[in-house]
Protein backbone atom coordinates (compact mmCIF):
# COMPACT_ATOMS: atom_id res chain seq x y z
CA UNK A 1 0.00 0.00 0.00
CA UNK A 2 1.04 3.59 -0.68
CA UNK A 3 -0.08 7.09 0.28
CA UNK A 4 0.34 9.00 -2.98
CA UNK A 5 3.02 11.22 -1.45
CA UNK A 6 5.87 10.98 -3.94
CA UNK A 7 9.21 10.21 -2.32
CA UNK A 8 11.40 11.13 -5.27
CA UNK A 9 11.60 10.93 -9.04
CA UNK A 10 13.68 8.47 -11.02
CA UNK A 11 15.07 8.38 -14.53
CA UNK A 12 14.62 5.44 -16.87
CA UNK A 13 17.96 4.14 -18.13
CA UNK A 14 16.86 1.02 -20.01
CA UNK A 15 13.68 -0.70 -21.17
CA UNK A 16 14.20 -4.21 -22.51
CA UNK A 17 11.31 -6.00 -24.21
CA UNK A 18 10.92 -9.63 -23.11
CA UNK A 19 8.55 -12.47 -23.96
CA UNK A 20 6.78 -11.84 -20.63
CA UNK A 21 6.56 -8.06 -21.00
CA UNK A 22 9.54 -5.82 -20.29
CA UNK A 23 12.43 -5.23 -17.92
CA UNK A 24 12.60 -1.66 -16.67
CA UNK A 25 15.81 -0.26 -15.19
CA UNK A 26 16.00 3.14 -13.50
CA UNK A 27 18.17 5.33 -11.32
CA UNK A 28 16.78 7.23 -8.36
CA UNK A 29 17.77 9.14 -5.24
CA UNK A 30 16.81 6.13 -3.15
CA UNK A 31 19.92 4.55 -1.56
CA UNK A 32 19.98 1.08 -3.13
CA UNK A 33 21.48 -0.32 0.09
CA UNK A 34 18.15 0.41 1.79
CA UNK A 35 16.13 -1.48 -0.84
CA UNK A 36 15.38 -5.21 -0.59
CA UNK A 37 14.79 -7.71 -3.37
CA UNK A 38 11.06 -8.30 -3.73
CA UNK A 39 10.20 -4.91 -2.26
CA UNK A 40 7.26 -3.02 -3.78
CA UNK A 41 7.88 0.41 -5.24
CA UNK A 42 5.20 2.50 -6.91
CA UNK A 43 6.36 3.71 -10.35
CA UNK A 44 4.02 6.35 -11.82
CA UNK A 45 1.32 4.91 -9.60
CA UNK A 46 1.87 1.27 -10.62
CA UNK A 47 3.04 -1.14 -7.93
CA UNK A 48 6.18 -2.91 -9.18
CA UNK A 49 8.50 -5.47 -7.55
CA UNK A 50 12.25 -4.91 -7.31
CA UNK A 51 13.98 -7.79 -9.11
CA UNK A 52 17.60 -6.60 -9.29
CA UNK A 53 19.57 -4.13 -7.19
CA UNK A 54 22.72 -2.52 -8.58
CA UNK A 55 25.10 0.07 -7.22
CA UNK A 56 22.97 2.92 -8.55
CA UNK A 57 20.13 1.21 -10.42
CA UNK A 58 16.98 -0.77 -9.66
CA UNK A 59 15.33 -3.23 -12.03
CA UNK A 60 11.69 -4.27 -12.33
CA UNK A 61 9.88 -6.87 -14.42
CA UNK A 62 6.78 -5.37 -16.04
CA UNK A 63 4.04 -7.80 -17.08
CA UNK A 64 2.15 -7.60 -20.35
CA UNK A 65 -0.98 -6.64 -18.38
CA UNK A 66 0.85 -3.74 -16.72
CA UNK A 67 2.13 -2.54 -20.09
CA UNK A 68 -1.43 -2.74 -21.44
CA UNK A 69 -3.12 -0.94 -18.52
CA UNK A 70 -0.56 1.77 -17.68
CA UNK A 71 1.71 4.32 -19.34
CA UNK A 72 4.85 2.34 -18.46
CA UNK A 73 5.06 0.94 -21.99
CA UNK A 74 5.40 4.48 -23.37
CA UNK A 75 8.49 5.28 -21.30
CA UNK A 76 11.83 5.83 -23.00
CA UNK A 77 15.40 6.07 -21.68
CA UNK A 78 15.61 9.46 -20.00
CA UNK A 79 11.91 9.55 -19.02
CA UNK A 80 11.18 10.82 -15.51
CA UNK A 81 8.96 8.72 -13.25
CA UNK A 82 7.39 9.28 -9.84
CA UNK A 83 8.57 6.87 -7.12
CA UNK A 84 7.12 5.97 -3.74
CA UNK A 85 8.21 3.11 -1.48
CA UNK A 86 5.49 1.13 0.28
CA UNK A 87 4.01 2.34 3.56
CA UNK A 88 5.25 1.12 6.91
CA UNK A 89 2.75 0.49 9.69
CA UNK A 90 3.92 3.56 11.65
CA UNK A 91 3.95 5.99 8.69
CA UNK A 92 1.76 9.06 8.53
CA UNK A 93 -0.91 8.77 5.83
CA UNK A 94 -0.57 12.27 4.40
CA UNK A 95 -2.32 11.54 1.10
CA UNK A 96 -4.90 8.76 0.79
CA UNK A 97 -4.79 4.97 0.55
CA UNK A 98 -3.31 4.05 -2.84
CA UNK A 99 -3.04 0.40 -3.89
CA UNK A 100 -0.75 0.86 -6.88
CA UNK A 101 -3.29 -0.95 -9.08
CA UNK A 102 -3.94 1.41 -11.99
CA UNK A 103 -7.56 1.63 -13.22
CA UNK A 104 -6.81 3.18 -16.57
CA UNK A 105 -4.78 5.66 -18.57
CA UNK A 106 -5.81 9.30 -18.91
CA UNK A 107 -4.28 12.25 -20.69
CA UNK A 108 -3.24 15.77 -19.75
CA UNK A 109 -5.89 17.91 -21.40
CA UNK A 110 -4.81 21.39 -20.32
CA UNK A 111 -2.51 23.21 -17.89
CA UNK A 112 -3.53 26.67 -16.68
CA UNK A 113 -1.54 28.86 -14.26
CA UNK A 114 -3.55 30.17 -11.31
CA UNK A 115 -1.51 32.41 -9.02
CA UNK A 116 1.51 30.39 -7.91
CA UNK A 117 -0.31 27.13 -8.62
CA UNK A 118 -1.54 25.30 -11.71
CA UNK A 119 -4.88 23.86 -12.77
CA UNK A 120 -4.39 20.53 -14.51
CA UNK A 121 -7.34 19.06 -16.37
CA UNK A 122 -7.11 15.37 -17.21
CA UNK A 123 -9.16 13.52 -19.83
CA UNK A 124 -10.23 10.05 -18.68
CA UNK A 125 -12.12 7.03 -20.02
CA UNK A 126 -15.85 7.44 -19.31
CA UNK A 127 -15.97 4.24 -17.23
CA UNK A 128 -13.75 5.86 -14.58
CA UNK A 129 -15.83 9.02 -14.08
CA UNK A 130 -18.37 7.28 -11.82
CA UNK A 131 -15.65 6.80 -9.18
CA UNK A 132 -14.75 10.50 -9.04
CA UNK A 133 -16.58 12.93 -6.77
CA UNK A 134 -16.11 16.61 -6.04
CA UNK A 135 -13.33 17.04 -3.43
CA UNK A 136 -12.64 13.31 -3.52
CA UNK A 137 -9.23 11.69 -3.97
CA UNK A 138 -7.50 10.31 -7.04
CA UNK A 139 -3.96 9.15 -7.80
CA UNK A 140 -2.48 10.57 -11.02
CA UNK A 141 0.82 8.90 -11.90
CA UNK A 142 0.88 7.91 -8.23
CA UNK A 143 0.33 11.46 -6.90
CA UNK A 144 -2.47 11.85 -4.37
CA UNK A 145 -4.64 14.73 -5.62
CA UNK A 146 -8.02 16.29 -4.82
CA UNK A 147 -10.58 16.30 -7.61
CA UNK A 148 -12.99 19.03 -8.69
CA UNK A 149 -14.90 20.01 -11.84
CA UNK A 150 -15.82 16.35 -12.35
CA UNK A 151 -17.25 15.73 -15.82
CA UNK A 152 -18.11 12.54 -17.71
CA UNK A 153 -14.76 12.53 -19.51
CA UNK A 154 -12.49 14.80 -17.45
CA UNK A 155 -11.62 16.24 -14.05
CA UNK A 156 -9.43 19.06 -12.72
CA UNK A 157 -6.88 19.25 -9.91
CA UNK A 158 -5.13 22.26 -8.38
CA UNK A 159 -1.39 21.62 -8.16
CA UNK A 160 0.58 23.60 -5.58
CA UNK A 161 4.15 24.72 -6.44
CA UNK A 162 5.79 22.08 -4.19
CA UNK A 163 3.92 19.17 -5.83
CA UNK A 164 4.57 20.65 -9.27
CA UNK A 165 8.32 20.76 -8.71
CA UNK A 166 9.01 17.51 -6.81
CA UNK A 167 6.96 15.24 -9.11
CA UNK A 168 6.97 14.66 -12.86
CA UNK A 169 4.07 17.10 -13.34
CA UNK A 170 6.46 19.96 -14.17
CA UNK A 171 7.58 17.96 -17.24
CA UNK A 172 4.06 17.12 -18.44
CA UNK A 173 2.50 18.68 -21.52
CA UNK A 174 -1.03 18.47 -22.98
CA UNK A 175 -1.44 15.09 -24.65
CA UNK A 176 0.89 13.24 -22.27
CA UNK A 177 -0.52 10.02 -20.83
CA UNK A 178 -0.99 9.55 -17.08
CA UNK A 179 -1.95 6.58 -14.93
CA UNK A 180 -5.22 6.95 -13.03
CA UNK A 181 -6.15 5.09 -9.85
CA UNK A 182 -9.55 5.98 -8.42
CA UNK A 183 -10.26 5.85 -4.70
CA UNK A 184 -10.81 2.17 -3.93
CA UNK A 185 -13.62 2.90 -1.45
CA UNK A 186 -15.92 3.86 -4.31
CA UNK A 187 -15.24 0.59 -6.10
CA UNK A 188 -16.01 -1.46 -2.98
CA UNK A 189 -19.23 0.46 -2.33
CA UNK A 190 -20.34 -0.06 -5.93
CA UNK A 191 -19.71 -3.82 -5.66
CA UNK A 192 -21.55 -4.15 -2.33
CA UNK A 193 -24.54 -2.15 -3.56
CA UNK A 194 -24.79 -3.99 -6.89
CA UNK A 195 -24.65 -7.38 -5.15
CA UNK A 196 -27.27 -6.29 -2.62
CA UNK A 197 -29.60 -5.13 -5.40
CA UNK A 198 -29.03 -8.39 -7.33
CA UNK A 199 -30.01 -10.42 -4.28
Amino acid sequence: MFSGIIETTGKITTIEQTSEGAKLILTANIPTAEVSLGESICINGACMTVTTIGATELSFDVSVESLRKTNLGDLQPGSLVNLERSLRMNDRLSGHVVSGHVDGVGQVQSIQPEGDSFLYTFAIPTELSRYLVEKGSVAVDGISLTVFHCKPTSFTCAIIPHTHEVTTLHAKRPGDKVNIECDMQGKYIEKFVSEAVAN
